[in-house]
């Protein structure tokens, strides 16, 4: 049986991480939250300790900024149950580690990046892994090429990621809803028949 990925997603401040890590606790077997934040000034160390006191101390903490895809398959190996927060400050870190590519050449780099750490979680059996994402897509289109970039890698991690995913969760205001059971699936068409 392979493992199981779920996605939980929703705007900044949504409530989502914490429904990600009650989702994590309510796991039987060892845990592991893998953050991928950076303290690199005071309010994001502010934030950062603020997650770090929510979470149990028997939980084990991996801070992985970058090369998730090298690090996942070790972590797996440890654990039952793995939250990672969150893949939108993951994909920054990597775009900006990239930032001398093309765009085109950094979105490449990146989907290369997500289908190593799916296959990785995918080749593990029997282990839970939850993903925790912003939803970026309900926005004004940004005025930047780098900033455009970074909300199309981000809306096509979130949409491979929902594809693989057991279950996909939306939180809008600390209310969640489990939206994959929701989704409409057409059925194939015909181009000539469009």
């Amino acid at each position: 049986m392979k493992s199981k990925i779920v996605l939980v997603t929703g705007g900044s401040r949504s409530g989502k991480s914490v429904f990600a890590e009650q989702l994590l606790a309510s796991y039987r077997g060892t845990k592991a939250y893998i953050a991928t934040a950076q303290a690199l000034d005071i309010e994001m160390r502010q934030r950062i300790q603020r997650h770090r006191e929510r979470r149990p101390a028997s939980w084990h903490t991996y801070e992985v900024p970058q090369g998730l895809a090298s690090e996942i398959g070790n972590i797996l190996s440890r654990t039952d149950a793995v939250l990672i927060d969150c893949l939108t400050l993951y994909f920054s870190n990597f775009l900006l580690c990239h930032a001398e590519h093309d765009p085109s050449g950094v979105y490449d780099l990146a989907m290369q990046e997500l289908d190593v750490i799916i296959k990785s979680i995918q080749s593990v059996p029997c282990k839970q892994v939850i993903f925790v994402s912003n939803e970026l897509g309900s926005g004004i289109v940004p005025m930047d090429a780098m900033t455009r970039c970074y909300r199309d890698i981000m809306g096509c991690v979130n949409q491979r990621v929902a594809k693989e995913a057991a279950q996909v969760y939306f939180t809008v205001s600390g209310v969640t809803v489990e939206m994959k059971g929701l989704q409409v699936i057409l059925p194939d068409v015909q181009e000539d028949t469009l």
